[in-house]
C-alpha cells in the first residue's frame, strides 16, 4: 500500500493507493496543523494515514511507501526535508503575519521515514508537474511548467525533459519573485511585496478586506471596483508568468490551485493577455492552459511521486 499525502498551507489531504491503477482510497482532508511542537504536522499526517487504513480495514504496517507533495520551501537537516513554508511556519515573518506558532521549520521527512520506511518528499508543484506530465495537460511536453494560484503561489518546471529541482529541492519558488514596487504587503516568508504577498489567496483578504472567492464573484458580476482589483492581480500574476516563460523558453504552463481553478474562465484570458504579444521570439507558440487534472491535481501529485 502507498500513502499519498498532499500538504498545503490551508489543508492536508491523505489517501491510499493499492499500487495498481490510479484509485485513491479513503481520502480525507483536514486543516493544516499549525500549533504545538514543530512536529505537529508530521504527527497529523501519520494519524490521518492510520485513520485511512482503519476505514479500509487495512493493517497500517502494510503502508510502507509514502509520496509527499508539500508546500515549501524546504530546508535540509541531516539530509531530511523540513518545511520552511511561509503559510505554515510563523517564525519566518514573526507575529505580524498572524500564524499561531513561532516555528522556523516544521519537521517532516524524518518522522515519516521512521513510520513508513520509503518516503519521497517533493515541492507540491513538482509533484503536480509530474502528475500533469503523466496524466494531464502537459503530456508530451519537454519544456513546460505547472503553476498554482491558491493559498500561496508556487511553480514547478521541466526543461529539456528534465524536472528542475535545485540544491535543496526548491526550484520553482516563483511566488517569492518581486515584480512590482509595492511595499505594503507582508509575505509569510518575511518579504514585503513579492508575488505571493500581493496576489495569493490568503493575501487578497488581508489587502482588500474580502476573500478571493468573494472578490472574484463580485468581478464576474460586473462590480467595477472588483474588476479593477482583479485586473491588477492578473497584471502581477501575469508578469510572473511572463518572466518564467522567457527565462526558461517554455512551451506550455498548466494552471491550478483554488483561486484559479474556481475562476478559470474569468482569469485565463486576463493572464494570457499579460504574456501574448510580448517578445514574440520567446512567447510565440507558448500556451497557458488550465490543469488537465483540475481540482484533483494535488491528490495525483503525491501518487505521481511514487512512480
Amino acid at each position: 500500500m502507498k500513502a499519498c499525502i498532499d500538504i498545503g498551507g490551508t489543508k492536508v489531504a491523505v489517501s491510499l493507493n493499492t499500487g495498481a491503477g490510479l484509485d485513491l482510497l479513503a481520502r480525507r482532508s483536514e486543516p493544516t496543523a499549525k500549533t504545538g511542537a514543530n512536529d505537529a504536522l508530521a504527527v497529523q499526517v501519520i494519524r490521518m494515514v492510520d485513520e485511512a487504513c482503519a476505514e479500509l480495514g487495512v493493517d497500517p504496517s502494510r503502508v510502507q511507501r509514502a509520496g509527499v507533495s508539500s508546500a515549501g520551501p524546504f530546508v535540509l537537516r541531516a539530509g531530511m526535508v523540513e518545511l520552511a513554508s511561509p503559510n505554515i511556519c510563523g517564525g519566518l515573518a514573526g507575529p505580524a503575519r498572524g500564524l499561531p506558532n513561532d516555528w522556523m521549520t516544521a519537521t517532516l521527512e524524518a518522522p515519516l521515514r521512521r513510520r513508513f520506511g520509503e518516503v519521497r518528499v517533493e515541492n507540491d508543484c513538482i509533484g503536480a508537474l509530474e502528475a500533469e506530465r503523466r496524466w494531464g495537460a502537459l503530456q508530451g511536453y519537454e519544456h513546460c511548467g505547472y503553476v498554482t494560484w491558491s493559498t500561496g503561489v508556487g511553480m514547478g518546471f521541466c526543461v529539456d525533459g528534465r524536472v528542475l529541482r535545485g540544491k535543496n529541492g526548491n526550484a520553482g519558488h516563483g511566488g517569492h519573485m518581486f515584480v512590482s514596487d509595492n511595499d505594503d504587503a507582508l509575505c509569510g516568508c518575511g518579504n514585503v511585496g513579492d508575488v505571493e504577498a500581493l496576489v495569493a489567496g490568503n493575501a487578497v483578504a488581508r489587502r482588500f478586506g474580502a476573500d478571493a472567492a468573494t472578490l472574484l464573484q463580485q468581478a464576474r458580476g460586473g462590480d467595477a471596483a472588483a474588476i479593477r482589483t482583479v485586473d491588477e492581480l492578473c497584471r502581477v500574476m501575469g508578469r510572473a508568468l511572463y518572466n518564467v516563460v522567457v527565462v526558461l523558453d517554455l512551451q506550455r504552463i498548466s494552471l491550478g490551485g483554488s483561486v484559479f481553478t474556481n475562476n478559470a474562465g474569468y482569469l485565463l484570458p486576463r493572464l494570457q493577455a499579460q504574456v501574448q504579444g510580448k517578445l514574440p521570439a520567446l512567447t510565440g507558440g507558448f500556451e497557458l492552459v488550465p490543469a488537465g487534472l483540475a481540482e484533483r491535481v494535488g491528490d495525483y501529485a503525491a501518487l505521481a511521486l511514487l512512480g
